[in-house]
């Protein structure tokens, strides 16, 4: 028997909205039929599908589990994450990595980190 991740399930106020963001840090679109109550990414790719789902209480205190992305030019796509409506809260060199630690609209925290070829 084995296990295999399917899905990294985000809630949030207006699910729509939040796919349409995390779609555009992937450089990709919302899957068919999404709508402010429940949408997804990537569906149909290799790889688990990010999907969210609207709920009503409001995010509170810190996430306890964020996805980590890493980019070769993240000065660029840490530019181009910000411009899609993420807010930088810090930057951390340790372990040998260099990363940065994003919100996305909702508040829920990612980081991104420097990807050496």
């Amino acid at each position: 028997m084995s296990v295999s991740l399917e899905n990294i399930a985000f809630d949030c106020a207006d699910a729509a909205t939040l796919a349409t963001f995390w779609a555009g840090v992937l450089s990709t679109e919302v899957d068919a039929d999404g709508n402010e109550f429940f949408a997804t990414v990537n569906r149909a790719a290799a790889g688990p599908t990010l999907m969210f789902l609207q709920v009503p209480e409001p995010r509170n205190g810190k996430n306890r589990l964020h996805v980590d992305l890493a980019a070769s030019d993240w000065a660029a796509e840490v530019d181009r994450i910000v411009g899609l409506g993420a807010k930088r809260l810090d930057e951390h060199t340790e372990y040998g990595a260099h990363w940065i630690t994003l919100a996305d609209p909702e508040g829920n925290v990612f980081d991104v980190a420097e990807q050496h070829a």
